[in-house]
């Protein structure tokens, strides 16, 4: 995949964040783009935009947690553009608070968007590209999917789970022609911790200031120190190019990741750091 003019992306939370800083990167690369979402006005906002400006994007609705509008994006992608080459499950949610103050439904919400959404892209699309003989399949996970934080326990198990299903699709994959990338950034300038915006009426939280709420000191530090998602973006090209499957993308990742193996190797339980999600 070095050479990305003339291909087919499918990103998922394309409207904004991530997902829009990915969609621009592969316009800018020549690529078709079918960005899909699940916010309705923001998705047709950002398809417009695009498309005013010249890109050959297309706006899919896709609630990723559901299978058989997965299978629909793929029918449209390839109703539209032919095939797929590259694939970003990046669609997610970021709710923070204490786990023991989190419902059932709260973590059916968050394990069917941010688990079970990258699965269903994978067993959707990976197939498609097997059998075309190319592609490449990002799946965004996070820094929390290689530590740990008291502030987004929720976050965390999923974005831990994301990192298992990428490796083991890597090594699935490993002997076809489609490449895999694990995409673990720190924080972002993004609404990921937002996430109450999209909550499902089903969704029944606790308190006057449910999980789902962002944390003000997440958000805080967020406004300070967070990078510029388009930063994200061209990590993720130059990475699909390379065929490179760790994506990160401040230096603070691999301390962070490697504490839970100093802790092993001294017999010691888990500890804390100093990073920002701490």
């Amino acid at each position: 995949m070095q050479e990305l003019e003339g291909r087919v992306a499918v990103v998922t939370g394309a409207a904004s964040g991530i997902g829009l800083a990915m969609t621009e990167a592969f316009v800018a690369q020549g690529m078709k783009v079918v960005m899909a979402d699940v916010e309705e006005d923001a998705l047709a906002a950002q398809a417009t935009r695009l498309e005013a400006a010249g890109a050959p994007v297309l706006g899919v609705l896709c609630d990723v947690t559901d299978p058989a509008a997965v299978q629909a994006l793929a029918d449209a992608t390839i109703d539209n553009f032919g095939g797929v080459h590259v694939l970003c499950n990046n669609a997610g949610i970021g709710p923070s608070g204490p786990m023991l103050e989190t419902t059932p439904s709260e973590w059916q919400w968050l394990i069917g968007v941010n688990v079970l959404g990258v699965a269903y892209g994978v067993t959707t699309f990976a197939p498609l590209m097997v059998e075309a003989g190319e592609g490449h399949i990002v799946n965004t996970a996070s820094q929390a999917g290689l530590m740990t934080t008291v502030r987004l326990g929720m976050y965390c198990a999923s974005k831990h789970a994301v990192v298992g299903l990428s490796e083991s699709l890597y090594r699935e994959l490993e002997d076809t022609p489609v490449g895999v990338s694990c995409l673990c950034p720190e924080l972002v300038l993004t609404n990921i911790f937002s996430s109450q915006r999209n909550r499902p009426d089903w969704v029944e939280v606790e308190g006057e200031e449910p999980a789902g709420l962002p944390n003000p000191e997440i958000l805080e530090y967020l406004a300070t120190h967070g990078i510029d998602a388009s930063n994200v973006a061209d990590a993720v090209v130059d990475a699909v190019k390379a065929d490179r499957f760790w994506v990160f993308t401040h230096d603070v990742t691999l301390p962070q990741a490697m504490r839970r193996f100093e802790d092993l190797q001294a017999g010691r339980n888990p500890t804390a750091g100093d990073g920002a999600l701490d």
